[in-house]
Formats: C-alpha cells, structure tokens, sequence
C-alpha cells in the first residue's frame, strides 16, 4: 500500500505559500515595468530593460526554488555554513571591487549582472543560527561556545555591511537573528538583553553618521526639508494621496516621471497605491499576511527543532522586511533602504526570497517525517524513545539556553 504523504502544517499551508508569492511576483513584474518604463525609455532607449532583469532573476529564482524544496533540508545542514562563508567573501569582494550606486556600495559586477552578497549574507545568519541552536539543544556545544559563535558570525557580517554602508540591511540581519532566537525558545530575560544592546547600537549608529540623523529629522517632519532630505517621502505621500480608492489606474503614474527616485525598487509601493489605490495596496498587505501565516503553520508543524527554526526564521525575515519597506514609504519608519521581497525591482533580492521560499517548503515537504533525534554524545538514530517521540509532537518550541530549562527537563 501507498504510503500517503503527509505535510509540516498540513498540505494548505504550501498552497497558501505558492499562492502568495505567485501573486506578489507576478503583480511585482507588472509594476516594476509600470515604473520603471518611462525612466528606461528616456535613459537606456529600452522601456522592457528592468522587466528583462527582474524576468530573469524570476527564472533563476525559480530554479533555486524547486531545487531547494526538493532537498531533505535535515541532511544538508552544512549547506548554512556555505552560504554565510560564500556570501562573507562576496561582502569582502564587495569592499575591494564592489560598484556604487546612491552613495553606496553593495554589488559585484559580473557582466551581464550584478550581484548583493548582503542578501544572501541574511539567508546564511538565518540557517547558521538554525544550525547552532540545533547544536546547542543537541549537547555538542554549550551556552558559551553557543553564543561567542553567534556573536562572530553575525558581528563579522555586520561590520562588513556598515562599511558599504548599509543600515537598512544590517538591521534586517540583526532583526532576522533576534527573531530566529525567538522562534528557538531561547529565553525572554536574554532576549530583553539583547534588544537593549540593539536598540543602543542603532542609536549610536544614527549619531556617528550625520546623513543617518539627516534620515531621522525627515522622518519627523518631511516638510522641513521638501527639496532634501524628505524629498523622497514627501513624494510617495503625494503619490498615494493622488491614488484615493481605486487608484489612477494601473501604467498612468504621474510621480514615476521622475518625480519620485527609486520608484522601481525601494518606493515602489508608492506606485502600487499611486495606480491601484488602497485597494492594491491592501491585496499586497494582504499576500504577506497570507506568507506569514503559512510560513509560520509549517513552523509549527515541523517536527524537529532545527526545522522549525528555519523555516519560523525565513519567514519572519521575509515577512519583517516587507513591513519595514511599507513602513518607509508610507512615512510610519525611517526610510531604510530595504526592497519589498518579490516585488520591488532586484535580480539578487528575488532569487533569494524564491530561495528562502524554497527552503520554506523542503521544511514542509520534510519536516513532518519521523525525527532523527540526537542525544548528547551520539551519532543521529532513525528513531526515537517513545518519551521523546511524544515530545518531539508538541507545537511549541523547546527551550534551548540552558540553565533553567535543561532543569527542568532532567526533574
């Protein structure tokens, strides 16, 4: 008899998933050629160049996607060391030969493309915190190595990140991290810790760097620099004003005629309400929704701690950045820098949300089997003892800082 396959979550969750990232890339690509095309037309002769490049990080993308979900995510957990070491030498690349753009430096031109190896610098914190908490709860590391290994690896990434600089991308990296220590049950005294020392990290970041303050001032109050510093804001505020309801309709944006910089990639959700209204911007707000809900359903339904992390940490990273994007551009947070995941113009910025969705959906398709439970000075078994297989089955997610909660696991 055929044995039935059976999903982390349950099989709506992965549908949930597909459909909400099928409808925010297909509705992205119809939106960055609608901002985008005019600029191109005037600039390159060419108003299909940035639909051409987000097509084609749409494609490699999706063979990132099916190869990822396709992988048993259990047997391949080295595959979190590789990314975080290839894409820390790309950030070092980056600091030799990186190209500039906006004042900034953050990609490698390799001909026909570039590449951000800040993107993918994300994904590698993400599993290697993953993969580090699995350690820890494992026994093969304790609390000190657990966290001076967390601190280097995230450190060594941030500082090479703030040298591009870029602030809106290492307070995803951090945010990414704190939310995958949240998800792996670590405690909410460390945490608290944690977000204190972050908080006083950015505040000192924004004092050191005067155009970081400039940001902050016109955040505050656009108005007081309209021609400056809150020029970006203060047109995306007149784009979805212009858009009321139901919009302008979709290709007749007046603020894209460069009126409004970066309308293809940061602030194109601006457009999006300038053309399709409330309306369009909420069916957007609404696809994220849906991809959080799915992602954290498959979470929850995975059977092992590593496998919850990841796919709880992917998808709170996917999910916050589109918060902070509309944020920024609707004038609720600073403007950051940070695209909108699968919507905003960017080949590198696609293929690795495809990526992250993919691995998404390995923890759905896997996640649900048996777990190899790993016990403290052994190699991995096919099953567990009955004790621990009733555990393993709860919802929730173990503890794994030690001290109090290995306690009370041996009482």
């Amino acid at each position: 008899m055929k044995e039935r396959t059976t999903y982390a979550g349950g099989p709506l969750p992965r549908y949930l998933l597909l459909g909400s990232m099928l409808f925010l890339l297909l509705g992205g690509m119809v939106m960055v050629y609608s901002a985008s095309s005019v600029a191109d037309f005037v600039n390159l002769q060419d108003s299909a160049y940035h639909l051409k490049r987000q097509a084609t990080g749409a494609v490699l993308g999706g063979i990132m996607l099916v190869i990822a979900m396709f992988i048993d995510y259990r047997k391949v957990r080295w595959t979190g060391l590789l990314v975080w070491g290839l894409s820390f030498l790309g950030l070092l690349l980056v600091a030799v030969l990186g190209v500039g753009k906006w004042g900034a430096t953050r990609w490698i031109d390799l001909g026909p493309f570039t590449v951000q190896p800040s993107e993918f610098a994300k994904l590698g914190c993400v599993m290697l915190t993953a993969l580090l908490l699995q350690q820890h709860r494992a026994g093969r590391i304790d609390q000190t190595t657990f966290w001076r290994r967390l601190a280097l690896m995230v450190s060594l990434v941030v500082l090479l990140v703030m040298l591009q600089p870029d602030f809106g991308t290492t307070i995803a990296i951090v945010l990414s991290v704190y939310l995958a220590l949240l998800i792996g049950g670590i405690s909410l005294r460390l945490l608290g810790a944690g977000f204190l020392a972050g908080v006083a990290g950015i505040v000192l970041a924004i004092m050191v760097a005067p155009y970081r303050i400039r940001r902050v001032t016109s955040f505050l109050d656009p108005f007081a620099d309209p021609l400056g510093s809150g020029y970006q804001s203060i047109q995306a505020l007149y784009a979805f004003g212009s858009g009321g309801l139901d919009g302008v309709g979709l290709g007749m944006s007046r603020q894209k005629f460069f009126y409004l910089p970066a309308a293809h990639t940061d602030f194109i959700f601006a457009i999006i309400g300038e053309e399709l209204g409330l309306l369009g911007a909420l069916s957007v707000v609404a696809a994220f929704a849906v991809m959080a809900y799915a992602g954290v359903r498959i979470a929850l339904g995975a059977r092992d701690g590593y496998g919850r992390v990841l796919a709880g940490g992917l998808t709170a990273m996917l999910v916050t950045q589109a918060i902070i994007n509309m944020g920024a551009v609707t004038g609720l947070l600073p403007v950051t820098g940070i695209p909108m995941p699968l919507v905003s113009s960017g080949g590198s910025s696609m293929t690795f949300t495809m990526l992250c969705i993919g691995i998404i959906l390995s923890v759905s398709t896997y996640g649900a089997r048996a777990e190899q439970r790993e016990r403290p000075g052994s190699k991995e078994t096919a099953g567990a003892r009955p004790a621990e297989r009733r555990r393993n089955r709860r919802s929730h997610l173990s503890c794994v800082d030690g001290g109090r909660s290995t306690a009370r696991r041996r009482a």
